[in-house]
């Protein structure tokens, strides 16, 4: 058998694993790529493969048809995020797939506060200053007392909300699905954008559907607070981007930190490397050592059920 891999982590700490395959004798085949192999590339590569763990890679109907006609027999959506999974395709052709669900909220969680705090405190600014030979004190904000809108309240904006809460912060949540209303004391649940009038910082974790889609936009960004701050760990799209880019020209929205974007890698030509303001990051909010191990051991025993393999 032969097992193509395309995570990024899980390649990271690929001397882990790679033994887990050469015991069931499976040949496992890394290409060479950056975030994501191409449709075309999949075409062609797919067929020779009895089993895929994907990144965020786009695994659409074309990219699964093709496999289908060759060797695919199984696959696994490394991480939490499926919206680059058609789910429906692969029952359609009998391909069977699964995520690994429930793996990265405290860590993705971890990050996202790490951005609620550089961008209340200019840490980036700071330290760029300081690295270039100057001493700058900007006046930063308190959390305590400050408003944090949640969008998407499933295990991750959930263990958002835990950290939040210890910095005495009020929390507003959306989620109409949530399955963790009870978690964390004093979270006021709203429908999005209600509220957003008073929040100082919007922290977007929910999944990308077709209802996500620009969800945050130019028309939900004129109802927030003048000045507010947003920091997206989920998935690129949910922001539209012109729109950040024009609240960020004219300060109603004061800074952003990104782990995501639409197009990644981030375009060299984006208009968003100019906010010397704004935070990004690289999609790495779940990629700490624990958790990819986490997840890789989760990702290779289903994969392993669906080949049959014990």
């Amino acid at each position: 058998m032969k097992v193509l891999l395309s995570c990024p982590p899980m390649i990271g700490q690929i001397h882990e694993f790679r033994h887990l395959f050469e015991a069931q004798g499976i040949e496992l085949v890394i290409p060479d790529f950056v975030q994501t192999l191409t449709e075309q590339q999949l075409i062609e590569l797919l067929p020779e493969f009895d089993g895929w763990i994907i990144g965020d890679d786009p695994a659409n109907e074309k990219v699964l048809t093709a496999g289908k006609a060759g060797k695919l027999k199984a696959c696994v959506k490394w991480g939490i995020g499926v919206d680059n999974v058609d789910f429906k395709a692969c029952e359609k052709l009998g391909i069977p797939v699964s995520n690994t669900p429930y793996m990265f909220g405290n860590e993705v969680a971890d990050l996202a506060v790490s951005y609620v705090l550089a961008l209340a405190r200019h840490t980036f600014p700071i330290h760029k200053g300081v690295m270039e030979g100057r001493w700058p004190k900007p006046p930063g904000m308190s959390l305590q007392g400050k408003t944090a809108a949640i969008l998407g309240y499933g295990d991750i904006g959930m263990h958002v909300a835990k950290r939040l809460a210890a910095f005495d912060m009020h929390l507003i949540a959306y989620d109409p699905y949530t399955r963790f209303r009870d978690k964390v004391k004093g979270v006021e649940f709203q429908t999005f954008p209600n509220g957003l009038s008073y929040a100082d910082f919007l922290i977007v974790t929910c999944s990308l559907t077709p209802e996500t889609r620009h969800l945050v936009n130019a028309g939900t960004i004129g109802m927030g607070k003048d000045g507010m701050r947003i920091v997206n760990v989920s998935r690129g799209p949910v922001i539209d981007e012109k729109a950040l880019i024009e609240a960020l020209k004219t300060g109603k929205v004061a800074a952003a930190a990104l782990d995501v974007f639409e197009n990644e890698p981030l375009p060299m030509d984006s208009p968003l490397r100019h906010f010397e303001q704004c935070i990004f990051g690289t999609h790495n909010g779940s990629n700490t050592v624990e958790a990819v191990h986490r997840a890789s051991m989760r990702a290779i025993e289903l994969l392993f059920g669906f080949l049959g393999i014990k």
